[in-house]
């Protein structure tokens, strides 16, 4: 099965009820430079074989923190949804798809937003507005932020301190409880945040591995790159709809 993917649609074991096939891909992204970590991602490349109204149902079952669905392979339009809500704009997803998809814009439902590849990053770039938005808190150590504990509730918080401030290197952990994510892996939203806070390139350390990089533009945009790793390509059959 290649990297494009597939549908069809077909009569099965369900008495005959048609239920659409397709090709779920598999990426960590955010990888730390030894390869660990990473924020996993499921891309339907084909997103128009899922219909927009079982998507959220779909996002669920997989459990995946995002899930997008790519309406559009040519113009890069996509959606994207946790398993709890649709999101505008997210940035490991849209940084995983460039990756899988090779191009130079995507187009989530927040507006175009440019991707290229340097070395072995991928980048995307946005404007802080167009993505959650998280209250950030700065604690003063790394071990603080280690011994955090998980707020729960509807909170959409994040807890941050400086590993090596001259060097601009940053350890955080995110906690997207409102949008039904207990704790983030990696989060392109908030790093795209911290770039606009902290006013300057910044290489973040989140979770138990990941590694993002910020970059704010003079623009007002900023920057979000990192290593993306395919895990697997699978078929996928969505559950009949009554």
């Amino acid at each position: 099965m290649g990297a494009r993917g597939f549908f069809r649609w077909y009569g099965g074991a369900r008495g005959g009820t048609v239920v659409p096939m397709t090709s779920l891909h598999t990426l960590r992204v955010f990888l730390g430079p030894d390869g660990e970590g990473g924020n996993p991602l499921g891309v339907f490349l084909d997103g128009g074989a899922i219909a927009p109204a079982d998507r959220q149902a779909v996002a669920a079952e997989l459990g995946f923190s995002e899930t997008v669905f790519v309406d559009d392979r040519t113009t890069g339009e996509l959606r994207i949804f946790t398993p709890a809500v649709e999101l505008p704009l997210a940035g490991h997803p849209l940084v995983g798809t460039s990756w899988l998809l090779g191009v130079d814009m995507l187009r989530p439902p927040a507006g175009d937003v440019p991707t290229w590849t340097d070395g072995e990053l991928t980048w995307i770039r946005a404007r802080p507005e167009w993505a959650t938005l998280y209250d950030l808190a700065r604690l003063p150590s790394p071990a603080d932020v280690d011994a955090f504990a998980i707020p729960g509730g509807d909170a959409m918080i994040g807890v941050w301190a400086w590993e090596d401030e001259a060097a601009g290197r940053v350890r955080a952990r995110i906690f997207p409880n409102g949008i039904g994510i207990d704790e983030d892996e990696a989060t392109g939203a908030a790093a795209i945040q911290f770039g606009a806070l902290l006013g300057r390139d910044v290489i973040i350390r989140q979770g138990e591995g990941s590694e993002l990089h910020s970059r704010p533009g003079a623009d007002g945009t900023v920057a979000v790159g990192g290593r993306v790793a395919l895990v697997s390509e699978r078929s996928y059959t969505a559950a009949a709809v009554a």
